[in-house]
């Protein structure tokens, strides 16, 4: 322990050291221009509350439908759209905002190394507007003028919301946080039941549970371009699932990165620029090719016109354009294409072994169904067991639900229809949205699919509770403090999700903490007999066991 505290105070140092360099730095070179906007046609105009969860704004508006999904319209300028957005999802902006700084700060509990990150940050994203398209420059900073104060001492408010929008790709190059591993696949011609085309999608984007709440079903009509519909959060311009007018379809998924450290074009805004301006797959392709990226990427696209489904593959410095050679598309988090499948990143990412898993299983299901309907795509995006009767138990990242799922997503771009998973993650009723009737007006369509029997189980409530204390126990890691847990607490996570190695990985990173040694070798010998997600937590395991050994002998 002596030794770590060492390493640790040196750390700080070297952090410090870092931190007044960085600070000089960002106070002279850090420049983030403000947009100049003309007079808005709202300017003056306040937001009506017409019912309970019910706001208008003009002809912009929102609310929250019954099963907790907020639904939002806006039109317009860019400047106006996002003034829109900003005043009507004040409330949910400010909650999404405190959701994310207290989940930073239980990872990052440090004030000191905070304030080194804030620094950090604003450095590698000296430039950020300069590589985001005018139009939606306007549209943060009209949803800037929304945010709250509460939080003006991290930064001014424009530059959090820009920085918000790099947020989805930070999350992709420290992949081994485990914050993303998404699933996506496509179906066409003779692999569906009418030769159309179905896509389905889990967006594992988790950043706490209260992140992972009051997530936004947001149709859009702007001034230029495709009116599309995408699921987002409050405040969120860009586009992480979505799919427009002329039946175009845009999913993300990441791949392996390096850490950037120069800003650039966040990819949820090249797939912004995509669902709003394009409406084939070359001409998604050609928009993608536009821009440097800030991570590497890949852009599941499905398209009305073209009848079938494409992949764009996308690194700092390629873009590459993937097809499969038959009626379907499965994608998780590795490259595909001949250009890319060897890259460094992309074979040691392949070799932590989730993403294959993931890809087979996919593939096993689709093999198990002669033609695949709406109904035989839930199945698939709600599926929790592992290749050949595997047991993963709940929560690994090797399922396709890996119940941490921000949002899931069905899209039928033939039929301009969508349907969305209300919370928690893809279990809740997939509420279904006729694209037909809604871009034309009428919000009133509901075609919807019933929620996962799962999610009323006693094994469901196993999970909140196990996924309760986990996040206990790593906050505790983080931060330290008196030990926590009880005898009965530990009995009862482990009968929580007793087939997951993740709760005696983290049964033995919380005994190795507190020194109980003995206890931590156990756990880890039982965590090491079970289906384990990624090859770096078995090594870390390993590791941990040798270390806890020692220590008993």
């Amino acid at each position: 322990m002596k030794k770590v505290v060492k390493i640790v105070k040196h750390t700080l140092l070297i952090v410090v050291a870092l931190l007044i360099v960085l600070f000089a730095v960002y106070v002279y070179d850090v420049r983030i221009t403000l947009p100049e906007v003309g007079r808005s046609k709202l300017e003056g105009h306040q937001v009506k509350t017409i019912g309970v969860d019910r706001f208008q704004l003009d002809n912009n508006w929102l609310r929250k439908n019954e099963f907790g999904l907020w639904e939002l319209y806006l039109e317009g300028e860019a400047y106006e759209r996002g003034e829109a957005f900003g005043k009507l999802a004040y409330t949910l902006n400010e909650q999404k905002e405190a959701a994310f700084i207290d989940e930073i700060r239980n990872k990052v509990p440090s004030e000191g190394f905070l304030t080194f990150l804030k620094y950090l940050v604003g450095w590698i994203n000296r430039d950020l507007d300069d590589y985001i398209p005018n139009e939606y420059l306007l549209e943060i900073y009209g949803s800037a003028q929304s945010m709250s104060d509460r939080f003006d001492h991290i930064g001014p408010k424009f530059h959090r919301i820009l920085n918000y929008h790099a947020a989805h790709d930070i999350g992709h190059a420290l992949q081994n946080m485990n914050l993303v591993g998404c699933t996506s696949f496509g179906v066409w011609n003779d692999q569906t039941d009418s030769a159309t085309i179905l896509i389905g999608r889990n967006f594992d984007f988790y950043f706490g549970q209260e992140f992972s709440k009051d997530k936004i079903v947001a149709f859009v009509n702007p001034a230029e371009g495709y009116k599309f519909m995408s699921v987002t959060w409050a405040c969120f311009s860009g586009v992480v699932s979505g799919m427009n007018e002329k039946g175009l379809t845009v999913t993300l998924n990441s791949a392996k990165s390096p850490i950037p450290f120069k800003g650039k074009t966040p990819v949820s805004l090249i797939a912004r620029q995509i669902l709003q301006y394009a409406s084939t797959i070359d001409e998604a392709y050609a928009i993608a090719n536009t821009y440097e990226s800030f991570v590497s990427e890949t852009f599941l696209i499905g398209s009305k016109i073209d009848k079938r489904v494409g992949l764009i593959e996308k690194t700092q410095d390629k873009t590459e354009l993937y097809f499969s050679d038959t009626s379907r598309m499965v994608v998780t988090n590795h490259f595909q294409s001949d250009a890319l499948v060897n890259s460094k990143e992309n074979i040691s990412y392949r070799e932590e072994g989730v993403s294959d898993y993931r890809y087979q299983r996919v593939n096993m299901m689709l093999d198990s169904i002669e033609t695949i309907d709406v109904n035989d795509v839930v199945n698939i995006l709600r599926d929790r067991n592992g290749l050949d009767g595997d047991k993963l138990g709940m929560g690994n990242e090797k399922a396709i639900n890996q119940l941490i799922a921000h949002h899931s997503v069905i899209f039928s771009p033939n039929e301009l229809k969508v349907w969305v998973s209300a919370a928690p993650y893809a279990l809740g009723t997939y509420v279904g949205y006729d694209l037909n009737h809604i871009f034309n007006g009428n919000f009133n369509d509901s075609i919807s699919i019933a929620a996962d029997p799962f999610l009323s189980s006693t094994d469901y409530k196993k999970y909140e509770l196990f996924m309760k204390v986990k996040e206990q126990i790593q906050v505790y890691l983080m931060t330290g403090g008196e030990p926590f847990l009880s005898e009965s607490v530990i009995e009862n996570f482990i009968a929580s999700n007793p087939d997951s190695y993740l709760t005696y990985f983290y049964l033995g990173d919380y005994m190795r903490a507190i020194e109980a040694y003995e206890s931590a070798v156990d756990y880890y010998q039982v965590g090491l007999t079970k289906n384990i997600a990624r090859a770096s937590e078995q090594q870390h395991m390993q590791e941990g066991l040798r270390y806890c050994i020692k220590k008993t002998q």
